[in-house]
C-alpha cells in the first residue's frame, strides 16, 4: 500500500465537493421537518431532480439552468407529496415512501434517452488572489458555484430559524400546530412552502451528482444518498450547523475510502465501500446521545377542523 499516493490537500478539497449533494438534500428536508413534515420520499425527488437537471443542462448547454431545472422538478414532485398529505390526509411515511418508489420509477423512464450523454463541463469559481493562497487556495477558494451554495443555504436557514419571525412561525407549527392554528397561522400553507423549499433543495442535490460529481446520467445514480439525508437530520437534532459537520463527515469518509482502495490496502472492496455510512451513522449517534429538538408535531396530520 503506498499512502504517499494520497495528497491531504486534494482529500480536504474533495471531502467537500463529495458532501455537497448530501449537505443540500439534508438542509432542505431539515426545514420540512421543522414545519412538523416528515418527507421520506427524499431520495425520490434527488434522483427526479438529478435527471431532470441533466436533461435541461444537455439540451440548453448551461449547467446553471440545469440545476434550475433540477430545483423545478424536485419542487414538482413534491407537490404529489403535498396533494396526499395537506389535502388528502394522507399517512406521511406512507406518502414519502411512494414518493421515493415514483421518483426512481420517473427518472429511469425520462432517462432512457440520455444515457451515454456528457452534460456541459462546469467551471470552478476561482476567486482572486484567494485561490492562489498556498493550501487553503485549493481547499476553500476553487470549487464550483453549488459548494458555496450549499454553505449559503446552511447559514441562511439557521439565520432563518434563529432570527426571524418567520422562522419562529415555522418551529411553531412544527411544535403544535394546532396552536398555531388558532393563533391565525396559515398552517397548511407554511407546511406547502416547507415541502416545496424541501423539493427543490433534493433537486438540486441530485443534479449536483449528475452534473458534477458523475457527470452523466446513470440510473439510480443516488445510490441511497437520499436516505443518508434523512438520516442526518434526525441525527443532527434539527440544527444546521451539525448537518453541516454530518454531511462532510460522510463526504470525508467517502472519498478517503476512495483513496485507499486507489493506494492498495489489503481490505475488501466491499467493506471499504460501506464504511462511509457505518461510520457516518455511529458518529452521529454519538453525537446525538443526549439529543433533543425534535418537532412535538412531526409526522402529525393536520386538520383544520380539529
Amino acid at each position: 500500500m503506498d499512502l504517499s499516493a494520497i495528497n491531504p490537500v486534494l482529500l480536504v478539497a474533495s471531502l467537500m465537493v463529495a458532501a455537497t449533494p448530501i449537505l443540500l438534500a439534508a438542509i432542505g428536508e431539515l426545514v420540512v421537518e421543522k414545519a412538523g413534515v416528515l418527507n421520506l420520499g427524499v431520495e425520490g425527488m434527488m434522483i427526479t431532480g438529478a435527471i431532470c437537471g441533466f436533461a435541461v443542462a444537455v439540451e440548453t448547454g448551461s449547467p446553471l439552468l440545469g440545476f434550475v431545472g433540477a430545483a423545478a422538478g424536485g419542487a414538482a414532485l413534491s407537490l404529489l407529496f403535498v396533494a396526499l398529505t395537506q389535502y388528502a390526509l394522507a399517512n406521511q411515511v406512507a406518502s414519502g415512501l411512494s414518493l421515493t418508489l415514483f421518483g426512481l420509477g420517473l427518472s429511469a423512464l425520462i432517462g432512457q434517452g440520455y444515457v451515454g450523454k456528457k452534460p456541459p463541463p462546469s467551471a470552478r469559481l476561482d476567486i482572486p488572489v484567494l485561490s492562489d493562497l498556498p493550501v487553503l487556495g485549493r481547499i476553500l477558494f476553487s470549487h464550483d458555484i453549488m459548494v458555496y451554495a450549499g454553505l449559503a443555504l446552511v447559514a441562511g436557514v439557521w439565520a432563518l430559524l434563529r432570527f426571524t419571525r418567520a422562522g419562529l412561525i415555522l418551529r411553531a407549527v412544527g411544535e403544535n400546530h394546532d396552536a398555531a392554528h388558532a393563533l391565525g397561522y396559515k398552517v397548511r400553507r407554511i407546511r406547502i412552502l416547507a415541502i416545496l423549499f424541501g423539493g427543490a433543495c433534493a433537486g438540486m442535490g441530485g443534479a449536483y451528482i449528475s452534473l458534477l460529481r458523475v457527470p452523466q446520467w446513470v440510473d439510480g445514480m443516488t445510490a441511497g444518498t437520499g436516505w443518508i439525508a434523512l438520516a442526518l437530520v434526525v441525527f443532527a437534532s434539527w440544527k444546521p450547523w451539525r448537518v453541516l459537520l454530518g454531511a462532510y463527515l460522510f463526504g470525508g469518509v467517502t472519498v478517503l475510502q476512495l483513496n485507499l482502495q486507489a493506494a492498495g490496502l489489503a481490505i475488501p472492496v466491499e467493506y471499504l465501500s460501506m464504511s462511509p455510512y457505518l461510520i457516518t451513522i455511529l458518529v452521529l449517534v454519538i453525537m446525538s446521545s443526549h439529543r433533543s429538538g425534535a418537532p412535538a408535531s412531526l409526522g402529525r396530520t393536520f386538520h383544520a377542523s380539529q
